[in-house]
């Protein structure tokens, strides 16, 4: 019974029942997606920035 179950076990497990690996597609970025970026950089170098202004006051 235990040798059945091992057979069973490695012939599930087995490659020649596994599906092929599909890569997955890019998908184009959406013009909001490329706002919302674009404005998340500008508010990034604007807090960058800011906190140089702080440091150079000391």
């Amino acid at each position: 019974m235990k040798h059945a179950l091992t057979l069973f076990a490695f012939l599930a497990a087995s490659p020649a029942l596994a599906e092929g690996y599909s890569r997955p597609i890019p998908q184009a970025q959406s013009a909001t997606a490329e706002f919302w970026y674009a404005f998340a950089c500008v508010m990034l170098i604007a807090a960058m920035y800011a906190v140089h202004r702080m440091v150079m006051r000391k």
